[in-house]
């Protein structure tokens, strides 16, 4: 599973190569557009797809954790939160690749 995940991250870097190649001339203008759309797409959901991951494990860990302690419930919320995150920081990226 992890060497899918590892080819699946190469192949979008390796893709997204085309995304920094300078144009030869201002023929190309409208090219640029679908690329940085193609970009923010990328960028937003792969934040999301490894959020929903994360926070899928920091839950499933939390709810074991709090099975044997139920005192652990209010611990267990800031990580969840920490890997919600992820998705935020992609949408800001997006955001910022979409300005600029």
């Amino acid at each position: 599973m992890k060497r899918v995940v590892i080819l699946l991250v190469l192949a979008l870097f390796v893709l997204a190569v085309p995304v920094f190649a300078q144009e030869a001339g201002a023929e190309g203008a409208g090219s640029t557009a679908v690329w940085k759309y193609f970009a923010a797409a990328l960028a937003v959901g792969i934040s999301c797809i490894a959020g929903g991951i994360a926070v899928g494990q920091i839950g499933a860990a939390a709810m074991g954790a709090m099975s044997e302690n139920p005192e652990l419930s209010g611990k267990a919320l800031p990580y969840a939160g920490l890997a919600e995150g992820i998705c935020l920081w992609g949408f800001l990226v997006a955001l910022l690749i979409l300005i600029l």
